[in-house]
């Protein structure tokens, strides 16, 4: 903490460095969780044609699936339209697809009208994503998970985290929270 901070300005700097401790701790903790083997799940590609999970790591040893609730939600929309912009960077570690439910013809449609450059899959017809717990009852839910694949091609589930306004996977928020009024109510839109 600096010397001419007023003490609101300590107390905040000290709850940022307080987060970004809880962050760590949190990361270490997900960490310490046993991989569980998964099946090698079914789901469907672009085309419509059947894609294993497998398939999915390309030549990566790891992979980022995001569970988006598909084209209904404009929240999972503003979190995608983000995955988007630093695909290049997520893809220079590991493999990365976006599941939903749509089908992969709805799939298609809304990616090319959003720009989206990731792989999307369908889990329509699969228990993948129920599996993986983003679904409860009729209801989706957004999130992540992580997986690994060991050299002996069996595929580990390693860790994973839902989504949330104000969680750390989606930057505007926390932009928002810095303005004046907050995020004030605001909720994304599909067109602005």
């Amino acid at each position: 903490m600096e010397l001419n901070q007023t003490p609101l300005e300590n107390e905040i700097a000290r709850l940022e460095a307080e987060l970004l401790e809880k962050q760590k701790r949190l990361n270490y903790l997900r960490g310490q969780l046993p991989p569980e083997e998964v099946q090698d799940y079914v789901l469907k590609g672009s085309n419509g044609k059947q894609v294993r999970l497998s398939d999915m790591f390309d030549d990566k040893e790891d992979l980022i699936v995001i569970h988006n609730m598909g084209k209904s939600c404009s929240y999972c929309t503003l979190w995608a339209d983000g995955f988007n912009g630093v695909l290049q960077h997520l893809e220079s570690r590991a493999a990365f697809v976006v599941v939903s439910p749509d089908p992969p013809e709805v799939q298609a449609a809304f990616a090319q009208n959003r720009g989206w450059q990731f792989k999307m899959y369908s889990s329509e017809g699969s228990t993948f994503t129920e599996d993986m717990g983003f679904k409860r009852g009729n209801g989706w839910l957004p999130g992540v998970s992580t997986f690994y694949k060991k050299t002996d091609d069996k595929i580990v589930h390693i860790s994973k985290a839902n989504f949330g306004p104000g969680d750390s996977f989606c930057a505007s928020w926390h932009l928002f929270d810095l303005l004046a009024n907050g995020v004030n109510g605001w909720q994304p839109a599909f067109k602005y």
